[in-house]
């Protein structure tokens, strides 16, 4: 059986227990996260931010997250536990800060992480700023992941539940972050937690995991982008690898890398885009032969277990959430761009997604990748 862990923050000390703010989605890791906490002394402040309108923006999915039903749940949450509960209304800084953000993004052939931009914009900035306000010392989420201090310094770290891990969107976590920031369940199995929950009374205990993007309907990426971009991308042409029209896309937000289906070319080989070019409006496809990359550009660095990157650092690479990590070379060019070069060519390498770099279990740091070379 897994245990439940004794979890201690590497500041938490003192006669009384330190404040912290626990943000809770409705579901049953953060939830579990804010009992945890407050079983270890800490005086906690249950939280959820209103980051949609309409009653159920979501179409009430259980797959999606953001729902006022998901409010609900972590309102009741709060008062089985019996903690204090507020409720941010964040729907503008939402809108500005993470769905305006990966509109443009994508709308400029790029394909941006949704996740990556909440958590760095909505609960480490705007949901902190709250916390301070409030008089707390910390913010909890219920991350999967570990933080520990080595030296001086604060390492993130992936959780002991590497099924669940989520280390990778939380790579621009700063030393000041995770100085102030709570991980309650990195050191426990999904399973373990879903019975404490259970046995705790939580009323969402089995509850399903939130999947997709939140704020994105059932219609997909496409209908969601045309209906708040002011001039969606415009149709063009279909490249291949030596410029030769072979055919004409739909508009470029309407692909990403890799992709296969719809591109509605003839012949018995398949294609995949290859690259979106934006200014050109163009989309390049080739064949199978033609999709691996050697190498890529990655920007907006941030180092987290290290001050400084030397040349030539060997890590490990994850190029998507669920990809398998790739041993590399990295090489820093300038203040905050990599040079990452894949021991093992890689496919669907894309523009706009968070590259994080592991030594072992330790995040050494992440960026976003600007192209691939």
């Amino acid at each position: 059986m897994d245990p439940t862990p004794t979890y201690k923050h590497p500041l938490a000390s003192g006669k009384r227990g330190p404040k912290v703010l626990a943000a809770l989605s409705g579901g049953v890791d953060s939830s579990c996260a804010a009992l945890m906490l407050k079983r270890k002394g800490y005086h906690v402040l249950a939280s959820t931010m209103k980051l949609l309108g309409g009653e159920d923006h979501n179409g009430n999915s259980l797959k999606k997250c953001c729902s006022a039903s998901d409010i609900e749940d972590a309102r009741k949450a709060a008062q089985i536990l019996d903690l204090d509960f507020l409720v941010f209304n964040f729907r503008l800084l939402f809108a500005q800060e993470v769905i305006t953000r990966f509109a443009d993004l994508y709308s400029r052939g790029l394909t941006p992480n949704p996740c990556v931009l909440c958590n760095r914009y909505m609960k480490w900035h705007h949901l902190w700023d709250r916390a301070k306000a409030l008089g707390c010392d910390y913010i909890a989420t219920g991350h999967y992941a570990r933080v520990e201090r080595e030296d001086g310094r604060y390492l993130l770290k992936k959780a002991r539940d590497l099924s669940k891990d989520q280390s990778y969107v939380l790579y621009h976590l700063t030393q000041e972050e995770l100085s102030r920031t709570l991980f309650p369940l990195g050191d426990m199995l999904k399973t373990n937690v879903r019975k404490i929950a259970h046995e705790a009374g939580l009323l969402n205990a089995q509850k399903p995991e939130s999947q997709d993007i939140c704020f994105v309907p059932q219609g997909g990426y496409a209908d969601f982008l045309e209906g708040i971009l002011k001039s969606p991308p415009p149709p063009g042409d279909i490249l291949d690898l030596r410029g030769n029209i072979l055919g004409r896309h739909k508009g470029i937000h309407h692909y990403t890398i890799g992709q296969r289906q719809g591109l509605g070319l003839p012949g018995p080989k398949p294609s995949y885009v290859l690259k979106i070019d934006a200014d050109k409006n163009t989309i390049i496809v080739g064949g199978p032969e033609d999709t691996p990359s050697s190498a890529m550009l990655v920007g907006d660095f941030n180092l987290i277990a290290i001050p400084e990157l030397k040349p030539d650092t060997h890590a490990q690479v994850k190029i998507r959430y669920r990809h398998k990590e790739v041993p590399s070379r990295l090489f820093p060019q300038g203040q905050d761009k990599v040079l990452v070069e894949f021991q093992q060519d890689q496919k669907a390498v894309s523009p706009g997604q968070a590259a994080v770099f592991y030594l072992q279990d330790t995040v050494l740091g992440g960026g976003t990748i600007i192209s691939v070379l």
